[in-house]
């Protein structure tokens, strides 16, 4: 079902939240989403075959207590990158953050797009 809004969508109060500044923005989005699509599909293939070697396969073996330590320990290091200033280093840890994050979730037998779902209903669309 598809919706037809009557006035403004956007928080900001215009029609869309993608305007002149954020278009190329939202272009880079984008295939930034499907590639997490596909690193999360590689984390659910990870956790089903368990092959040697594989980082992922020691996490899922660790279990959910390590992955969940892992996740606080990136989500530490990537506040601490930001409070230095190091433009590259926050990107580095966000990157450890999110990857950890997406095992955190298969472990949990959840996904990003329930993540998705839960943040599409704050925003209330």
């Amino acid at each position: 079902m598809l919706a037809h809004p009557h006035g403004p969508s956007c928080h900001r109060g215009t029609d869309t939240w993608f305007d002149s500044t954020s278009a190329v923005d939202s272009q880079r989005v984008a295939p930034g989403l499907s590639f997490l699509a596909g690193l999360e599909r590689l984390i659910q293939e990870r956790e089903a075959q368990r092959p040697k070697g594989s980082y992922t396969t020691k996490l899922f073996e660790a279990g959910v207590k390590r992955i969940a330590q892992k996740v606080g320990e990136e989500g530490v290091e990537t506040a601490l990158a930001a409070t230095a200033g190091d433009r590259e280093e926050v990107l580095n840890e966000s990157a450890d953050l999110l990857y950890h994050l997406l095992v955190l979730l298969k472990a949990r037998d959840l996904s990003l797009a329930g993540v998705v779902e839960t943040l599409t209903a704050r925003h209330g669309t």
